[in-house]
């Protein structure tokens, strides 16, 4: 039996109607609702309208490139967002990355292939509502079973796959895991990205929730990854 991903509504930004439509169909085919906007400005005011679960969101648009419309969504919003792009350099994949990105798709793609990323996202930010998962060290609240992270008292801006990588480190405090081992971990054994991705996502949650507080979090272990370890900084 396949899959279902009943009521959850995908929203995907492409100013090609070819790519837009083929998406729309096989996403509806596997279950999902899916809106389409046609150029940066009407992406975010759909996104804002209709809150969506995930946004597959092209670079190339009108008005507001994909870039923008990342940067803009990330101030208020959390959603998870696959980016697409005709571009395969490593600089437009980090920078999509760095901008909120949770994963980046070149074309030309399969569409089957968007569609088994978007189920294999939702899969891992699916929260299990029966569990309380909060875990708290000084000055730092990580909420998993909200996905929300919070520093002195403040809810900060978080991707999902942000809160997964801190929630898994933490849970496991003291212990060095790899860039492997945490793309394993947080990303999957089949995600096609490479290690960078961890280091990416690790400034982005330092500069988050280090810059001017009293305590450091996320540890580097030269030669080898990361850990998280609480650390009172000396200044």
């Amino acid at each position: 039996m396949s899959e279902r991903f009943g009521k959850k509504t995908i929203l995907v930004v492409d100013d090609e109607e070819n790519v837009s439509g083929l998406l729309k169909l096989y996403l509806e085919a596997d279950g999902f609702i899916v809106k389409i906007a046609e150029d940066g400005l009407k992406a975010l005011e759909l996104a804002r309208k209709i809150n969506p679960d995930l946004i597959i969101l092209d670079i190339m648009l009108p008005y507001k490139d994909g870039w923008q419309v990342a940067q803009e969504l990330r101030k208020d919003m959390d959603t998870p967002i696959i980016m697409l792009s005709a571009k395969g350099d490593e600089s437009d994949k980090i920078l999509g990355l760095n901008l909120g990105g949770d994963d980046y798709v070149t074309k030309p793609f399969s569409p089957g292939e968007i569609s088994a990323r978007v189920k294999a996202i939702l899969r891992r930010t699916k929260t299990e509502v029966q569990e309380i998962n909060v875990i708290r060290f000084p000055e730092l609240i990580i909420d998993f079973s909200r996905y929300e992270i919070s520093v002195g008292g403040v809810k900060i801006v978080t991707t999902p796959k942000e809160v997964e990588l801190m929630w898994f480190l933490a849970n496991n405090s003291g212990v060095v895991f790899t860039r492997e081992r945490l793309l394993d971990k947080i990303w999957g054994y089949d995600y096609l990205g490479d290690s960078r991705t961890v280091d990416t996502h690790v400034k982005r949650l330092r500069r988050k929730i280090e810059k001017g507080q009293a305590y450091t979090y996320l540890q580097t272990v030269w030669g080898v990854g990361y850990k998280f370890e609480v650390i009172r900084n000396e200044n």
